[in-house]
């Protein structure tokens, strides 16, 4: 349903890693399919990331998505060229080069303003300057709710701080459910109270005209409320994967020359689990920005192993397999098709909608949560770095749809984290994927989960609804602009 939107024109401007850019991607969609015109803006080298899904979106839509580049500062900032996003770089922490080059883009896109005159600009956070522009900007974070809640609590009160080791257990208070946190759990942006950036986004967010979440109302209705308290504006629009609806959608998301030459064709995974029962395979993925030590890469397979459950397991690359992988695994379990390796990137919407699979093995980033949640999937929680811990948090303990692997410490460094071994792994998979009464109800809330999901996106739903708010806001804001300008106000 189009609403009447005077022309309105957004650009959606995501920060340079795939799971920034996806999210907002599938945001764009949901305006466009409204009649807004949207133009997402990125650097020349992340094009490819980007043009896979527009091409299949621009085809069933009256309001082509448009996309705008940027001239990426390489030279400036003494980064190779081509090096355009945090894929390319041996950690998630985001360096300082490419921070710096983020800063620069200010000036081309300040030019881009000057050329398309957009009336609002959603900005993920990093874009710290996007909210000094003249330009009504709406702030995209990317995570739940309930962690910006988390977030602003440990930080404010420095919780951290009054504990004597980076183990002990500390109670977040003021919350509606009973939620405990550890020191080696919290990101390091939290752990340095003087972290330029953290401040400057915060500082970013108060001076934009509202802050937009993919999530639903019925998810973490204690948090957007909380937040809302505050005076905070904002938007609950997601699950915004959930306009993927068919499985060309599902395939083209996110797939793209920057993951893997070896990306796996979709036949090859719908052969392998056409021969498996319903719920009883377990989807293993970690991300895009994961990387792990050889010696954690063993256990992972040698615990899916001993599990007993089949499997696919989403590896970055192929790169010196034979260094990591037991020995006799490929024979006993890839060739025997009780588990299935898929090297590179693979269509996780869509695998995670097949009714066979019944489980996921998840690092807990907040598109994976809601893309689980949205297929009705409970999973296993292995968070690795940033906010994850904290969406373990609402997953496991929160939510409930959730198995904790336990793991004891966030690191965006794969040596810095606690080596996970395999009997862990076995004794979480049994318990997710195994019988018991506890496992059926998990699986009932999840499902429960699902049609709320649905339901929030689909007309008269709550994220459907603050869509249709948020278009009409930015209508009477430009309505209001144009009559100020034409000296009638």
């Amino acid at each position: 349903m189009e609403l009447e939107t005077e022309k309105l024109h957004i650009f959606f401007l995501p920060f340079l890693a795939p799971g920034h850019m996806i999210p907002m991607i599938d945001m764009a969609r949901l305006f466009s399919a409204r009649g807004v015109q949207t133009t997402i803006v990125t650097t020349t080298a992340n094009a490819s990331l980007i043009t896979p899904t527009l091409h299949t979106a621009n085809s069933v839509t009256t309001t082509p998505i448009n996309l705008l580049l940027l001239p990426f500062p390489s030279v400036e900032v003494e980064l190779p060229s081509g090096q355009e996003n945090l894929l390319h770089f041996p950690t998630p922490d985001v360096p300082d080069p490419f921070l710096t080059a983020i800063n620069l883009l200010e000036t081309p896109f300040k030019l881009l303003l000057h050329q398309h005159h957009p009336d609002c600009i959603i900005s993920d956070v990093f874009f710290t300057w996007s909210a000094s522009l003249g330009v009504p900007r709406i702030a995209f974070h990317g995570s739940s709710f309930f962690t910006n809640v988390i977030s602003g609590v440990v930080s404010r009160l420095k919780l951290h701080d009054f504990i004597s080791g980076d183990q002990e257990p500390f109670l977040v208070p003021g919350l509606p459910h009973q939620i405990t946190l550890t020191k080696s759990q919290l990101p390091d942006m939290l752990l340095n109270e003087n972290h330029e950036l953290r401040v400057q986004m915060g500082e970013s967010v108060r001076r934009s005209f509202g802050f937009i979440g993919n999530s639903f109302y019925h998810l973490e209705h204690d948090y957007v409320d909380r937040l809302k308290s505050f005076g905070m504006k904002l938007w609950n629009v997601g699950p915004v994967s959930l306009c993927n609806k068919d499985e060309l959608d599902m395939t083209a998301r996110g797939g793209s020359g920057l993951m893997s030459k070896n990306s796996v064709q979709v036949n090859e995974c719908a052969v392998w689990l056409a021969k498996k029962r319903r719920n009883s395979v377990l989807y293993v993925s970690f991300g895009s920005l994961t990387r792990f030590t050889k010696a954690q890469l063993k256990e992972i397979a040698a615990g899916l192993e001993i599990s007993g459950h089949p499997f696919i397991w989403v590896v970055k690359d192929d790169n010196n397999v034979d260094e990591w992988m037991p020995d006799g695994f490929k024979e006993r379990v890839l060739d025997e098709k009780k588990g299935m390796i898929v090297f590179g990137w693979a269509p996780q919407v869509l695998l995670l909608n097949q009714a066979e699979v019944g489980g996921f093995v998840t690092h807990c980033g907040w598109n994976s949560c809601l893309e689980s949640i949205c297929a009705g999937v409970p999973m296993i929680t292995w968070p690795m770095f940033a906010e994850q811990s904290f969406n373990e948090k609402l997953i496991v303990d929160v939510l409930k749809v959730g198995v904790a692997l336990g793991v004891k410490v966030c690191s965006s460094k794969e040596e810095e984290r606690v080596l996970v071994k395999r009997e862990e792994i076995r004794k979480a998979v049994e318990e997710l994927m195994g019988d018991g009464e506890e496992k059926v109800r998990r699986r009932r809330r999840v499902e429960e989960l699902k049609e709320m999901a649905k339901k929030a996106v689909e007309e008269g739903g709550t994220s459907y609804e603050d869509l249709s708010n948020l278009i009409e806001e930015l209508v009477e804001l430009k309505k209001k602009k144009k009559k100020k300008s034409d000296g009638i106000m």
